[in-house]
């Protein structure tokens, strides 16, 4: 690399950020000619003008605005590889606050034993919960948000991910329900009973239907609601059916399937995949020291609680 010039990624970098070659020198606190100079060299490394003239100010062209995200990586990372080590990590006086982004369910099951295990060792840490309408990968790439639990989207590939335990679509319905009568739940009982769908985007239509059309079945869903936990309670006070991960359940279901909120759970008389629930982070937080910690923190607990299956 002896024609490479790190220098140059931070200069474009900052031009690219900046806009303007005086705000870009400001930044790196480099006079306006110096600066300029800088971006005759991008120039003629890049074979592209980056910035051109219009009016009294810059604009980039097509591929400086397609290298805009790459760049800003790019610098970052370069300059973390080439800075001194920081101080080993005093979890006790950590001041910083985490936000999350999951699901209701996720919550509910984890948060409070989250918040004491943290708090033991980190009584500084705050933590946030977002709310989780969508999946959109634009809040972590903003830094936004610190770590999202869900199941990784092929439409984030750059995003990393640690596998946090295993989940499966399980049915739900108060306890007495005459589904779960002796004759056991077939295809054909399962939708002869209304359902409630659980969906943010509020979709009729689940997993489920998928493998139910491959059987000629559907299911009539007389309600859509945003969340599972909003699903299983519908269910709770009324003759439909509700579809939730095992892990929605939490701690109290029995092997019968009793659980102590007057739900009971049954195994689906369908071919569903299980799914795998991970912490889910941008790259820049790879080396971040207290967000390692919170992750490892994560998968501990996850480990412990193991709402369904421990994750391969």
């Amino acid at each position: 690399m002896e024609n490479a010039d790190l220098n140059l990624l931070v200069a474009l970098d900052a031009l690219l950020a900046e806009g303007s070659v005086t705000g870009a020198a400001r930044r790196l606190g480099l006079s306006t000619s110096a600066m300029s100079r800088t971006l005759t060299r991008l120039r003629s490394a890049t074979g592209d003008p980056l910035l051109v003239r219009a009016g009294r100010g810059l604009v980039p062209t097509p591929h400086a605005v397609a290298l805009r995200g790459r760049v800003r990586e790019l610098a970052r990372d370069a300059q973390a590889v080439l800075r001194p080590p920081a101080d080993p990590l005093d979890i006790a006086s950590l001041e910083r606050t985490f936000t999350l982004r999951a699901n209701e369910a996720f919550v509910e099951l984890f948060a409070v034993t989250l918040f004491k295990t943290i708090t033991r060792s980190a009584p500084r840490v705050r933590l946030r919960f977002a709310p989780k309408p969508n999946k959109d990968a634009e809040p972590l790439r903003e830094g936004l948000i610190d770590l999202e639990i869900g199941v990784v989207e092929a439409a984030a590939p750059e995003m990393r991910a640690q596998a946090l335990f295993r989940d499966r679509l399980v049915g739900v319905v108060r306890t007495g329900h005459p589904l779960l009568s002796g004759r056991g739940v077939t295809p054909k009982r399962l939708v002869a009973y209304g359902h409630v769908a659980a969906s943010p985007q509020a979709m009729f239509r689940g997993p489920v239907d998928d493998a139910l059309d491959a059987l000629g079945l559907g299911r009539d869903v007389h309600v859509v609601v945003p969340g599972f936990m909003d699903a299983m309670r519908m269910a709770r006070h009324s003759e439909l059916v509700a579809l939730a991960p095992r892990s929605c359940l939490g701690h109290a279901s029995s092997d019968a399937g009793t659980v102590d909120s007057g739900l009971q759970c049954f195994d689906l008389p369908l071919a569903t995949p299980d799914f795998t629930v991970s912490a889910i982070w941008h790259p820049r937080m790879d080396a971040d020291p207290g967000h390692r910690w919170l992750r490892d923190v994560m998968a501990t607990l996850c480990r412990t609680i193991e709402p369904a299956h421990r994750a391969g």
